[in-house]
């Protein structure tokens, strides 16, 4: 199966590409990143936690969940259990950051509506951030969960550096025989560490979330002196066949790592897998973050339709 490919648009209006307060993001110039220094990071990641706390416990009041910790495979994962299980089946999350910042619980903003809407446990592994703990510490962190649960596990979902764990999750699991799940879900991959594509070219600027810059620094960090095209570093340079379970990926027209996202579709579609890939208009990287647009909630929708349909084949 090829998959399909999706342009989507926003609900207001056939003529207006995206809603008034994506645009309000998109206008609000300079954009400005922070330095992803070694010297900065720990600031950096003080600083994005404590910009998402107040969303995060708007987004908990809004949805009911239940949030509690666990160690799985040695690493403390987060968990999110809706109020009312629809399956024993559990989802493996990864989230965002470039693999150096990011946190299980800053990525609530769109795990909690994901469990709350399709009535599946979320777990959300701690996994070790670069630099301290170069590659390959987070991949190890997931597949360790992973091991633990993987005859319980339907989807995988993640996120720009998440969504390249999920896939490096993927085939560390085929090789080592490990039941693979129904579905996985990424939300714009970062499944090439060597930053290669168009959109790098034609979004530079456009992205209000990252930069070229950005991404150089956080690759050097994470896989330092290292072959950029392993497929364990760079998913994109896989091997994958028919029996990889169906994937959706979601990208946006101003996302720096759009071309990854349609280089990814067309090399699994040529193996066989099937895919379904929205290219939202107007927006950016990982969109569904900011959790309030309603692009977002439109998505995380389409999100937990793919979930149960993949459950229920």
């Amino acid at each position: 199966m090829s998959g399909k490919i999706t342009s989507t648009h926003a609900p207001s209006s056939p003529l207006v590409s995206i809603s008034a307060p994506a645009r309000k993001i998109i206008e609000h110039r300079p954009y400005n990143f922070p330095e992803r220094s070694a010297g900065n990071l720990k600031d950096i990641r003080i600083n994005m936690r404590a910009s998402i706390k107040p969303l995060v416990q708007r987004i908990l009041e809004s949805n009911a969940v239940k949030l509690s910790e666990k160690t799985i495979g040695n690493v403390r994962c987060l968990v999110v259990q809706p109020e009312e299980l629809a399956s024993e089946c559990k989802v493996l999350y990864g989230y965002g950051g470039g693999f150096v910042t990011g946190s299980a619980f800053e990525d609530l903003t769109i795990a909690v509506p994901i469990s709350a809407r399709s009535g599946l446990e979320v777990i959300i592994p701690e996994y070790r951030l670069a630099p301290e703990h170069p590659w390959p510490s987070a991949c190890d962190d997931m597949i360790s969960v992973y091991s633990e649960l993987s005859e319980k596990i339907s989807a995988i979902i993640g996120e720009s550096a998440g969504g390249n764990l999920a896939l490096v999750t993927m085939l560390r699991s085929k090789k080592l025989g490990l039941k693979l799940p129904k579905s996985l879900v990424l939300l714009s991959p970062w499944c090439n560490l060597l930053n290669q594509g168009d959109s790098f070219c034609f979004n530079e600027g456009r992205d209000p979330t990252l930069s070229i810059h950005q991404s150089r620094l956080a690759a050097a960090h994470y896989a330092p002196a290292k072959d950029m095209t392993n497929p364990e570093i760079s998913p994109l340079f896989g091997s994958y066949d028919e029996t990889f379970p169906d994937v959706f990926i979601s990208s946006g027209t101003r996302d720096l790592l759009l071309s990854q996202s349609i280089q990814l579709a067309n090399i699994l579609r040529a193996a066989g897998v099937s895919v379904d890939l929205r290219i939202w208009e107007g927006l950016w990287h990982v969109f569904e973050w900011n959790a309030d647009l309603p692009e977002s909630k439109m998505s995380i929708q389409h999100i937990v339709e793919f979930l149960r349909s993949s459950l229920n084949n």
